[in-house]
């Protein structure tokens, strides 16, 4: 890691857009108003399913408003029509608690801003699609936002920046931190332990784990687990026959820049780190483009009680500014992750 970045760490905070979104919401919102929302519009053949796949299809992103749902079982239901198949949250890097079967808490302080990201890009094995299932809403002030990265993409690979990504891929470092080693400690520091990450208790199990999903494993002090990925920085999409952008600063160590008991930490301490997959760091000007190209090509899902919502982890990266709750606030959504696929990056003669 450079000194210089060391000493210059730049904060950037997200705009998220432009303040227009960039995909009209009439080609992805349903009003499900005009539905009873029972079993019958559970069928698959049904009209609600028809409509969700094939706007799902068509854009990468459905969003059911107005449904009457409250619990998160039957926004799960509803949400099933487009997710055929779940992936449990193994080798994650929230520390995601389940609130239901298959429906994981989002697993991130509210005050700490989350870049756009695509779900799960630093292991081997991602998802297709990702869930958001509304349980608690904060109306203005709660909104998720997706980026279309079709579009941010293309304006990457124009600059020289996105070339480059392109040609030395990147590298995802992760520090796991062994929650016996803090019993009696406070976790200044602490974003995952491995036992909650991996499912185990077990460090030989841990590190046979973390090694199905594609990382390279070594030990620290502590019982630290350390992982390295080495990734092509964009992804093939079969059904667009292109590569696609499946990276992000959600994988450096900007991502805790508001992340409580961890902000405060030097870069080179924080759980995570990113570079280029020669091991270069990347510089304040390069992460700034990073930034940006997502916030260009921005909008907003602003949640209300019982709305779902399913991104393609392929067209859209999603991310949330930071929240502060008032007095009786409250906000909480339900993440269901989709089919598994295996990483195979990009694929020459596909731009």
């Amino acid at each position: 890691m450079s000194d210089t970045l060391t000493r210059r760490h730049e904060v950037i905070e997200p705009r998220w857009w432009t303040g227009s979104p960039a995909v009209d919401p009439s080609r992805y919102r349903i009003d499900c108003s005009e539905f009873v929302m029972d079993a019958d519009d559970l069928r698959p053949d049904g009209e609600l399913a028809t409509r969700m796949r094939t706007t799902f299809r068509d854009v990468g992103l459905v969003h059911l408003t107005n449904t009457g749902l409250v619990e998160h079982s039957d926004m799960r239901a509803f949400a099933k029509l487009v997710v055929d198949a779940e992936m449990p949250y193994r080798a994650g890097a929230n520390p995601r608690d389940v609130l239901e079967p298959n429906v994981y808490e989002v697993g991130a302080p509210l005050q700490a801003w989350l870049h756009y990201h695509h779900e799960m890009a630093y292991v081997g094995t991602s998802t297709k699609m990702v869930a958001f299932l509304c349980k608690r809403e904060l109306p203005g002030r709660g909104a998720t936002f997706v980026s279309d990265n079709v579009r941010a993409t293309d304006a990457l690979l124009e600059t020289e920046f996105g070339q480059k990504l392109a040609e030395l891929g990147v590298c995802y470092r992760r520090d796991l931190t062994d929650r016996e080693a803090f019993t009696d400690r406070e976790p200044i520091g602490v974003y995952n332990h491995w036992q909650h990450s991996l499912g185990t208790h077990d460090p030989d199990v841990a590190a046979r784990r973390a090694a199905e999903k594609g990382l390279q494993v070594s030990w620290g002090d502590d019982r630290l687990l350390r992982t390295r990925y080495y990734a092509s920085a964009f992804e093939y999409f079969p059904q667009l026959d292109r590569n696609l952008l499946f990276s992000s600063v959600a994988d450096h160590s900007m991502w805790f820049d508001t992340w409580p008991l961890v902000e405060q930490l030097p870069p080179e301490q924080r759980p995570l780190w990113m570079t280029f997959g020669d091991d270069t760091d990347f510089t304040a000007d390069e992460l700034r483009q990073f930034v940006d190209v997502y916030d260009r090509f921005g909008s907003p899902i602003d949640w209300r009680v019982g709305d779902v919502g399913v991104i393609c982890n392929f067209r859209f990266a999603h991310g949330r500014p930071s929240i502060v709750l008032g007095h009786d606030e409250e906000r909480e959504l339900g993440v269901l992750l989709g089919e598994p696929f295996e990483r195979w990056g990009s694929v020459d003669g596909k731009w």
